[in-house]
């Protein structure tokens, strides 16, 4: 693997670490009704078009954190093809916190795009 390679991934890697909890706040705050982790992964990979391709189960414990901080709320529902399922929905304090969130991205996004306009591809 050459070396822009390598910083190509850690940078995915880095952006992946900080936009992850908040793409799953953004997928339950949707929703209009709870959500199980693996319907969430689907759909975030294809509002992606495969970009978390393969990291579905990288999901499951920031969904876990979310839920921990008081985010998310989960409940276990027995399934009828195979293993129970945690279905998640956002709480009205995650709705508080995403809504913060996304005017942080917004102001990023703005500055980024600002200082990438015009620079050289």
């Amino acid at each position: 693997m050459s070396d822009v390679e390598n910083l190509v991934k850690k940078f995915q890697k880095e952006l992946s670490a900080g936009t992850v909890s908040f793409l799953l706040l953004a997928q339950l705050a949707k929703a209009e009704e709870p959500l199980y982790g693996y319907q969430i992964a689907k759909q975030l990979e294809s509002a992606g078009e495969g970009v978390l391709a393969g990291k579905q189960s990288a999901l499951y414990p920031v969904l876990r954190n979310l839920d921990g901080a008081g985010l998310l709320q989960s409940e276990v529902e027995p399934s009828v093809a195979g293993p129970p399922r945690r279905y998640y929905r956002i709480t009205a304090f995650g709705r508080e916190v995403f809504s913060a969130w996304r005017a942080t991205w917004q102001n990023t996004q703005s500055l980024v795009n600002t200082v990438l306009e015009g620079a050289p591809q």
